[in-house]
């Protein structure tokens, strides 16, 4: 670590995983309500078990990914952030809201719209917070020096929070709603992170392999372009069924099907990166975990992506359990595996230490990633057969969900693997053993031993 101010980054990182802990906990609650559908069904319903769910996996990765920032622009501007104390006082207003929103969800108040169920309140403390992060990285970067990895994280992260607030618009027209609702969600997961996500990966890969700079900041360009141009007008994948004009159902299987590019090149960018690299790293895990989340998140978001979007399938498919397994396999390898994989390159950094329980944290990857995998061939199963009985056949909701009951007791085994894996990573970063403690000396510096 070269920067003191890197240290708020440590903060960031404890807080997401305690969140990740509540959101694969939740999930596999959730899970367990597929298979019994009377559990807890008066003390904690389904709708609110999923809120909390999906909320703690969106706030965690977003403190994962402001985090990330912390660690990574100073060392690429060669300057320290711009106040710490701004940094840790956005800490506390996004920890105070969500542990308000799940106050919130607890007691029956929500707004109701999936994924944007915040109290206002709530909502108006993540704008805050989110102009507090971008004035304080901000000043940072314009006051240091200029690479491609900031620019293209910046740009991101500047999108990310001015798209923000379209989760403020709550029109009463249903298709008008559903349109900017999608500004929020896709215009975020398959645009403005995919930005995020190529210039952590980016910074990681530079870092683990010691490929030229210039030869990052070529693919990171053209990465960006193609995430870019396919990105936005693919939202008109979610506008077939709303409403909206039927040219959308063209637009959006169109460009939908370029979306399938940017993850394909982050994917080869990554393992041509290691193929070129001349650095022998010691930290194998986060390398690990950087190839891992290109070709998970090329598989999940992109192949698993195109199974069903364009519109002549998406018309029986949508709404099935084929879209859970896309959802859950190009979350967990897009954003998921990168924030774990920035996790395990700064920790042992931010700690002063050599990388630590590496074995174990290589275990949790393949107990992580092989329960993911699982699952999303279960669900793709039981979606198929959803989507036959249901949409083609015409079967009665509840008469179909009873058949796929073997498949929901396999997706609960898959997530009792996710569940285990995530919290031995867990462990393997925050518990170091005494004999893997390094006591830097005077010609043995904290980052020599961390391997930089």
């Amino acid at each position: 670590m070269k920067y003191q101010s890197q240290k708020v980054a440590q903060a960031y990182f404890i807080c997401a995983m305690a969140l990740f802990a509540i959101q694969v906990l939740g999930g596999l609650l959730a899970g367990w309500v597929y298979v019994s559908p009377n559990f807890l069904s008066e003390l904690l319903p389904f709708n609110i078990i999923r809120m909390l769910h999906t909320n703690a996996l969106i706030v965690w990765l977003l403190l994962g990914f402001f985090g990330a920032a912390y660690f990574l622009i100073p060392e690429e501007s060669e300057r320290e952030i711009y106040s710490v104390k701004l940094a840790y006082l956005q800490l506390a207003i996004l920890m105070i809201g969500t542990l308000g929103a799940v106050g919130s969800y607890l007691v029956g108040i929500h707004g109701g719209r999936e994924f944007l169920e915040q109290p206002l309140w709530v909502k108006f403390g993540i704008l805050v917070a989110a102009l507090i992060f971008l004035f304080n990285v901000s000043m940072t970067v314009l006051a240091g020096k200029k690479t491609a990895i900031t620019n293209v994280l910046l740009m991101g992260l500047w999108l990310l929070s001015l798209l923000w607030i379209f989760a403020f618009i709550n029109p009463e027209n249903l298709s008008l709603d559903k349109m900017y609702w999608w500004f929020v969600v896709h215009l975020w997961v398959e645009a403005t992170w995919e930005l995020v996500m190529a210039a952590i990966l980016a910074f990681l890969l530079l870092k683990l392999t010691g490929v030229d700079r210039e030869v990052v900041e070529k693919w990171l360009y053209v990465i960006v372009a193609t995430a870019l141009f396919s990105g936005i007008l693919g939202t008109g994948h979610h506008f077939y069924w709303i409403g909206l004009p039927g040219y959308w159902q063209w637009v959006g299987s169109i460009f939908s099907t370029f979306e399938v590019i940017p993850f394909f090149l982050m994917m080869s960018f990554a393992f041509v990166m290691v193929w070129k690299g001349r650095k022998n790293h010691p930290n194998k895990a986060a390398l690990l975990w950087s190839l891992g989340s290109s070709t998970v998140a090329f598989f999940g978001a992109g192949v698993w992506g195109f199974l069903h979007t364009l519109h002549g399938v998406n018309f029986y498919s949508h709404g099935t359990q084929i879209t859970a397994a896309h959802g859950h396999l190009s979350f967990y390898g897009a954003y998921v595996a990168l924030n774990l994989a920035i996790f395990t390159y700064a920790m042992p950094m931010l700690r002063g230490r050599a990388p630590y329980n590496q074995v174990l944290n290589m275990a949790s990857f393949w107990l992580m990633t092989g329960g993911m995998a699982f699952m999303t061939f279960v669900l793709t199963f039981a979606g198929t057969i959803q989507t036959h009985m249901q949409r083609v056949i015409g079967d009665y909701y509840m008469d179909v969900q009873d058949s796929l009951s073997i498949f929901y007791l396999m997706r609960f085994g898959a997530g009792a693997a996710v569940v285990i894996g995530a919290l031995l990573f867990i462990y393997a970063l925050l518990v170091v053993r005494k004999d893997e403690v390094i006591a830097p000396g005077p010609s043995h510096t904290a980052s020599t031993v961390a391997g930089e």
